[in-house]
């Protein structure tokens, strides 16, 4: 394993996020590049889960043009929506948004982002015809975090960026100006509009 992609798993590992995010490694997907690691979270409110997500780290130490880096950081999250906010036709801009915002307000450098907004909605009928309407939104996203001292990109300030993304796509409010323990440093809240809090994702 190279030292940087070592440093960077390190950071991964060590960043310190908000206390309703649950995380865990998990299998990295294979053939995407020389070296990978990944995470899954979710945002838990009691017992539900109000969003969730993977974000997956790559390193090519040779490089990769469409990268235009030696890492790249891919995540998909999903989360279930009001019936309110479905119906409102900018949401898929407005979340995209909220992905380059999020890394904006930690003051991190990336490049080449890339990606796709989804809405599906589910109608239940017969046996869970009791069940209301559905509707998830799913971000697929990939980006390029710029490098830093000895070629290792700031992966644990990324990561906590994405824990922002996780919990404000829950309908969670940003979490405080300054750091608490548990918490990923500092976020602005200035400018931010959540998501109303409401059920997690129906379980099948």
């Amino acid at each position: 394993m190279p030292p940087a992609f070592r440093r960077a798993v390190e950071a991964l590992r060590s960043a310190r996020l908000r206390p309703e995010i649950e995380i865990d490694p998990t299998r990295p997907p294979q053939r995407l590049a020389p070296y990978a690691y990944a995470v899954e979270a979710a945002v838990v409110d009691g017992e539900e889960d109000l969003a969730d997500g993977r974000l997956v780290l790559l390193h090519d130490p040779d490089g990769h043009e469409a990268w235009k880096g030696t890492f790249r950081l891919v995540t998909l999250v999903r989360a279930e929506l009001e019936p309110e906010m479905a119906a409102d036709p900018l949401l898929p801009e407005v979340c995209w948004s909220w992905l380059t915002g999020a890394m904006e307000a930690r003051g991190l450098a990336y490049g080449e982002a890339s990606g796709t907004v989804t809405m599906a909605g589910s109608h239940y009928f017969g046996g869970l015809a009791d069940r209301r309407p559905a509707t998830q939104i799913e971000i697929r996203a990939s980006w390029t975090p710029r490098e830093g001292l000895g070629g290792v990109p700031d992966t644990g300030a990324h990561l906590a960026a994405w824990c922002d993304l996780l919990c404000q796509i829950a309908g969670l409010p940003p979490a405080p100006a300054e750091p608490t323990a548990g918490a990923a440093g500092t976020v602005s809240g200035a400018g931010i509009v959540s998501l109303p809090q409401r059920r997690g994702p129906q379980q099948p």
